[in-house]
């Protein structure tokens, strides 16, 4: 069961937003920063024209980004946190690759990928994949030897053994990583969206900032910040999906 007025907090934190903002609205006085219902209200008009489309561009691009990278980094990672022999190996290429700003190969992927949704989408997965990667061999190594003993004495094995320990073991860690890594790969999806493009929420906003419409920056930054709830609403989602027991009710 959830806690009282849990279905609110969302609207309480959209309520202490537009407060903050409206005050510094008010304490700048300048059309630099324009008052909530002024953004709004030029948030909807836009959102009948070409912000939709942006929008959707951008949300293109994340998906497709996160679907790749769990694909590819799931399996990986288990495999890497239940073989020692490919922990040893491949481990040490991780930690040389995994610290290193992506957002530093843009310029390259751009060149090699050129200036369309691929360049912009592998630099996304190259933030997302050594995250999921992470989780799912950290994920797996947690799983003692006893543990694993203990399922195989119950009869699982196989197909069995891996979607009611291996995958369970794995799921909470890989749905944090996803919400760490998607904030990330939005804020770096901003900036190489302001590169040899017309399409996305980062070239909407710089582009708005150019032309000195700051009320139509503000409703980018708005259809931003909407973008990352949707998002984050869906890990919500998939988590109840496939973590229920992280949501039972222990009193």
């Amino acid at each position: 069961m959830k806690p009282p007025g849990s279905q609110n907090r969302t609207l309480y934190g959209v309520m202490i937003v537009i407060a903050l903002w409206y005050l510094l609205h008010l304490a700048v006085r300048s059309p630099i920063v324009p008052g909530p219902w002024e953004t709004t209200v030029t948030f909807f008009k836009l959102m009948t024209g070409n912000l939709l489309l942006h929008i959707g561009v951008s949300l293109y691009r994340i998906l497709v980004a996160v679907m790749l990278s769990v694909i590819v980094g799931l399996p990986l990672g288990i495999y890497i946190g239940w073989s020692k022999r490919a922990d040893k190996y491949l481990s040490p290429v991780v930690y040389l690759l995994y610290p290193i700003p992506k957002i530093a190969f843009l310029p390259v992927f751009l060149v090699l990928f050129g200036l369309g949704d691929a360049s912009k989408i592998i630099l996304i997965i190259t933030i997302i994949f050594f995250q999921i990667l992470l989780a799912a061999r950290d994920g797996i190594k947690e799983i003692t030897k006893e543990m694993v003993d203990s399922a195989r004495s119950l009869g699982l094995g196989g197909r069995m053994l891996f979607f009611d320990l291996i995958l369970p073991a794995v799921m909470p860690k890989m749905i944090s990583a996803l919400r760490i890594s998607i904030g990330i790969g939005i804020a770096a999806l901003f900036f190489a969206e302001n590169y040899a493009t017309r399409y996305g929420i980062g070239y909407f906003i710089m582009n708005s900032w150019v032309m000195v419409d700051y009320v139509a920056m503000f409703a980018g930054v708005m259809a931003l910040s909407l973008l990352g709830i949707l998002l984050f609403r869906l890990l919500d989602l998939l988590e109840r999906k496939f973590c229920p027991w992280l949501f039972l009710d222990n009193s």
